[in-house]
């Protein structure tokens, strides 16, 4: 085998192991959780926890959630690996062509800024699935509507009277605040969590990371992002909730004088609950999938 046909290998071994450890990933961490997803949702509502629904049917709009978490947290994951190993990749070309150490003036920081840009193009991608997946689920999570596919047909009716651009806009309603509240959050999490495993790696001495370890390190890394994101993740859920389209920055506004600045921290405490023990499955299953096929 040539050196093309073995490095083409390992580059569709590599997206094969990234496609379906993130598709096992997203799917098992949005079920095992859903019902605390739901609760924060409630919290997060202008019209009140019990109004949209309290503790009742906590699994309203798990369709929408079925369907777009395994295709949302893939394209994550080959986004995020594919181009973690191309930076990787001009980083070391580049050390060797300058004959400098670390081939950056970035010095100890190469790898952290390579993780931050990775997760960043990571989660763009993975907002294209995301958003309207948001969109349809926080609706029936908040009962306006019975169900996702009752949700998602309220929106689709609308096409008679918005138009098929208006449908389009009404499903990615909220595509700017999620991606602001996205890209901070993967970028405090998936350093921490990279930095943490690196770590982990050089008191053992040994390359391979365990679904235990990795886990571990991902809720320790989820709940420090859940926790400075939770502002960003109110202002996300009262744009995607509200009946009719709002700018952002008049919606801040707004929630700042009849609420007060306490209402940016609605739900921080499932929110923390939810992520740091979400970032245990997600990151624990995601690198137990991975281990399994690289073994394979």
């Amino acid at each position: 085998m040539t050196t093309n046909q073995s490095s083409t290998t390992e580059i569709e071994s590599s997206f094969r192991r990234a496609l379906i450890a993130g598709g096992v990933a997203g799917t098992t961490v949005d079920l095992s959780l859903y019902p605390i997803d739901t609760l924060k949702t409630r919290l997060q509502s202008s019209s009140g926890f019990y109004p949209s629904g309290g503790f009742r049917g906590i699994y309203a709009g798990v369709g929408s959630a079925l369907v777009g978490s395994a295709p949302g947290a893939a394209l994550f994951f080959v986004t995020y690996e594919s181009v973690k190993k191309f930076l990787k990749g001009e980083r070391e070309a580049n050390a060797r062509v300058t004959a400098l150490s670390g081939g950056s003036y970035l010095g100890a920081w190469n790898e952290p800024v390579e993780h931050m840009i990775a997760a960043s193009a990571g989660e763009v991608a993975a907002c294209a699935v995301r958003v309207p997946t948001e969109v349809v689920k926080q609706r029936a999570q908040a009962v306006q509507h019975p169900s996702s596919v009752a949700a998602l047909r309220f929106i689709v009716a609308q096409r008679s009277s918005i138009g098929i651009g208006g449908v389009w806009r009404e499903m990615y309603r909220g595509w700017n605040i999620t991606v602001m509240r996205e890209v901070p959050f993967t970028v405090i999490q998936f350093p921490l969590w990279e930095a943490m495993k690196g770590w982990r790696r050089r008191t053992k001495g040994t390359e391979g990371i365990s679904a235990l370890e990795s886990g571990a390190f991902g809720s320790i890394a989820g709940a420090a992002a859940a926790g400075v994101t939770t502002p960003l993740d109110v202002l996300k859920t009262r744009m995607m909730l509200s009946k009719e389209r709002q700018a952002m920055m008049p919606l801040l506004v707004q929630i700042l004088r009849d609420s007060g600045p306490r209402a940016f921290f609605a739900g921080i405490g499932p929110r923390i609950l939810w992520i740091s023990a979400g970032g245990a499955i997600f990151l624990g299953s995601y690198q137990w999938a991975y281990n399994a096929l690289d073994e394979a």
